[in-house]
């Protein structure tokens, strides 16, 4: 609960220093999500040669389009999304993180965590409030030459990609995120 009263004032302390310039993060509908959803998925597919094959291979894939990371001294990110299975919506998602330290300003991107087992999947569903890195661990994988990923070598049950508009984004960790289910 503290968490979420500092990632509040946070965030109020960037809106009213800010002003017009803070990014604005508001609930959205399904068909909005969706969307999104699909829209970075064919960004993602574009970006990341083999990466449709992968999503193909996998349980389910989990997509938020935009996550919003802001912060002065206190920051945090929130982002809403779906967890897609053979590109059917089964559920609707928010990621949520709240860090200190010194941190200024605000920047978007988007994560896909792709879940390799059936198995990984169950886990994923069962737990109320999943944090990454707590409930388990994602493997945030690097391209190769060529923006390629070789799908053969994969092991881990959970892997996942963040990216900008300028492309993957490498050294990010979605660990001490909250993930959880939402209605829409």
């Amino acid at each position: 609960m503290k968490a979420l009263q500092g990632l509040a004032l946070g965030l109020a302390l960037l809106v009213g220093l800010g002003g017009a310039s803070a990014p604005r993060v508001e609930a959205k509908s399904a068909r909005q999500i969706d969307i999104e959803v699909r829209a970075t998925m064919e960004e993602f597919f574009h970006r990341v040669h083999g990466s449709r094959e992968l999503v193909n291979k996998s349980a389910a894939v989990l997509v938020f389009p935009t996550v919003i990371k802001a912060g002065v001294g206190i920051g945090g990110e929130y982002g809403e999304g779906a967890l897609l299975t053979r590109q059917r919506t089964m559920d609707y998602y928010n990621l949520v993180s709240a860090s200190i330290g010194f941190q200024l300003g605000a920047q978007a991107r988007s994560v896909v965590i792709v879940f390799m087992t059936p198995e990984a999947l169950d886990s994923f569903r069962r737990t109320r409030g999943w944090k990454v890195g707590v409930d388990a661990s994602v493997a945030i994988v690097t391209v190769g030459a060529g923006g390629s990923i070789d799908t053969s070598r994969i092991a881990s049950p959970i892997v996942g990609f963040i990216f900008d508009n300028k492309g993957l984004m490498y050294n990010l960790t979605l660990e001490g995120s909250k993930i959880s289910r939402i209605h829409r």
